[in-house]
């Protein structure tokens, strides 16, 4: 039973730890009359991508490189198939191609290098410093091409909130973490399930928990731009920066299952929502009723093998 408690609260605190760093950091970014773009593109893409960046890290540390990996294909393929049909079934989402085109390109392109990366058994330090410098890239041209005549956002949350805020949510991000990784790698061994199956599924979903909160809000509020865009900048980031950094710091050897069977599952999940936002510009209730199935059916599929 403790085991079962220690897993759930590790994903309330990457849930909690996620939303009071992404709310500190955005509120001190207005303070400084920071552009709401750069602040939608740095600190929530960044924000809610700490989970998934602590997780891969501590598990990668510990030896659990099946989690590592499995968490960053893992939670992109829920951030597309689950996060965005579950938003689309609460409001149609919105796609229009030209403002998405360069994000989507540089999402389909890094995910397009992943079997590379994969291909060798082992991702090393060389691998993880080409995609941080496809990541640098991307944020050169990125912040390059910004609008700079966006007004600032006005904001009455006083700085020592927003630190204290930032500081409580990366608090809970850490400890949070540490409790899933922990608790997910016991169960793995008690019930004879495979760590990467773990990573792809139970940790992959617990570190979308920020992503799915963002984009619903968003979806619900009248914003369905940021809501799509909020999957396709959090799958950038996991691709180039999580799985860089990770391979960086500590190598991670491949497991036997990431190339033949879940690297194609992405490929072809990133490719689908490619074509729904170049040729229909939305993503409407039904379509988001057979994203949802689909990675509900991946996952019974995969949990087999």
């Amino acid at each position: 039973m403790l085991i079962y408690i220690s897993l759930l609260a590790g994903l309330v605190l990457l849930f909690v730890g996620g939303d009071w760093l992404v709310k500190g950091a955005s509120a001190i970014a207005a303070r400084l009359h920071v552009p709401p773009m750069i602040v939608g593109l740095t600190i929530v893409g960044f924000g809610t991508s700490t989970p998934e960046l602590l997780v891969s890290l501590e598990a990668a540390l510990s030896g659990q490189s099946g989690i590592a990996i499995g968490n960053v294909i893992g939670s992109n393929i829920a951030n597309i198939l689950l996060i965005g049909g579950v938003t689309a079934l609460v409001a149609p989402l919105l796609t229009p191609f030209a403002p998405l085109k360069r994000d989507l390109t540089v999402m389909i392109c890094a995910t397009l290098a992943l079997p590379l990366v994969l291909w060798s058994g082992s991702i090393g330090a060389i691998e993880g410093s080409l995609l941080l410098l496809g990541l640098a890239g991307y944020l050169l041209v990125s912040i390059r091409n910004i609008d700079r005549s966006s007004p600032a956002v006005p904001t009455s949350v006083s700085t020592a909130k927003s630190i204290g805020l930032m500081l409580l949510g990366l608090g809970a991000l850490v400890y949070g973490a540490d409790l899933l990784v922990g608790s997910a790698s016991t169960l793995a061994r008690t019930f004879g399930i495979s760590e990467a199956m773990i990573g792809l599924s139970i940790v992959a979903v617990g570190t979308s928990l920020p992503e799915l909160a963002t984009s619903l809000t968003a979806a619900l509020r009248g914003q369905r731009d940021i809501a799509i865009g909020n999957i396709i900048g959090s799958n950038i980031f996991n691709l180039l920066f999580i799985l860089g950094l990770t391979a960086v710091i500590s190598p991670i050897p491949v497991a036997a299952r990431f190339l033949p069977v879940d690297t194609p599952v992405v490929l072809l999940a990133t490719l689908f929502l490619g074509a729904l936002v170049a040729l229909k510009g939305q993503i409407n209730r039904p379509t988001g009723a057979i994203m949802l199935l689909s990675y509900l059916g991946y996952i019974g599929l995969t949990a087999q093998l």
